[in-house]
């Protein structure tokens, strides 16, 4: 797929990098850049880098993100985790990764796994669909299941989180997700549900809100949500406590109820 400039210099910074510090067999692009849903300066560039060995100096490679992110202001966004080749068939195992400008681990979930295998875009090394297992729609099935129980619905009923952009995006983003995912084992992208998300019952403002942050207010709205002059635009949410602390009710509301309705209909 084609990219932005500034974003494809900083793939090629990294890829031209990154076999000085780890060693890699792969580099694979998943989540908006595999499923062409990538917006410059508010999607992730989500990346996998698959090594034929283990990182033997953590230190280095925390120092490539830094200096990344020192000399390119979409850096802050590269998210990357780093899998053995010896150890893609394993699912649970967690891997370390860089991501929100630290170092740390976690698993690389099924609907990641699935997006690779969807998309199959290496930007280094073989592609996905020569290397990684497939995930089953039995297994990408029950890690939705699992997160939207034991992550989505605790945190719908921690209402300040909800405050945040970052959480009423995501939150109404993957409960939209989920619900196709556990209908029809289909993965779509964000846009996709967002202009899902009016059918569903979601607030009409919120997701206007949502899709002007992500795509832009002279972008063409989802079909069913309020036109621009019945929500509040999105400058005056982010200044409005008021505005803030009301879309967040709204939002959690619609999330919690969603996630009601998907696991009873799972069970």
């Amino acid at each position: 797929m084609p990219y932005d400039e500034a974003v494809q210099r900083l793939l090629d910074g990294f890829v031209a990098s990154l076999p000085s510090v780890v060693p890699l067999r792969a580099l694979w692009l998943h989540g908006s850049l595999a499923l062409g849903d990538y917006q410059v300066g508010v999607s992730d560039l989500d990346l996998i880098a698959v090594l034929d060995g283990p990182i033997s100096d953590s230190a280095a490679l925390e120092a490539l993100h830094r200096s990344l992110e020192a000399a390119h202001p979409l850096a802050r966004g590269l998210h990357c985790s780093y899998m053995l080749v010896s150890q893609l068939d394993v699912a649970s195992l967690q891997h370390p990764t860089w991501a929100h400008s630290e170092y740390f681990e976690r698993p690389v979930t099924a609907v990641t796994r699935r997006e690779l295998l969807l998309g199959d875009l290496s930007i280094y090394g073989p592609a996905p669909s020569s290397l990684l297992p497939a995930t089953t729609d039995e297994e990408l099935m029950a890690f939705i299941r699992q997160d939207l129980e034991t992550f989505w619905y605790p945190a719908a009923h921690r209402w300040k989180r909800w405050w945040a952009d970052v959480w009423v995006d995501l939150g109404l983003i993957t409960v939209a997700r989920a619900g196709v995912t556990l209908t029809d084992g289909r993965l779509i992208t964000k846009r996709e549900a967002l202009e899902l998300l009016p059918s569903l019952g979601a607030p009409t403002a919120v997701v206007a809100d949502i899709h002007n942050r992500r795509y832009g207010a002279s972008a063409a709205p989802p079909a069913g949500t309020a036109p621009r002059s019945a929500g509040a635009p999105a400058t005056a949410v982010r200044r409005n406590p008021v505005a803030r602390v009301r879309r967040g009710l709204l939002a959690r509301r619609f999330v919690r109820s969603t996630v009601e309705g998907l696991l009873a209909a799972a069970s």
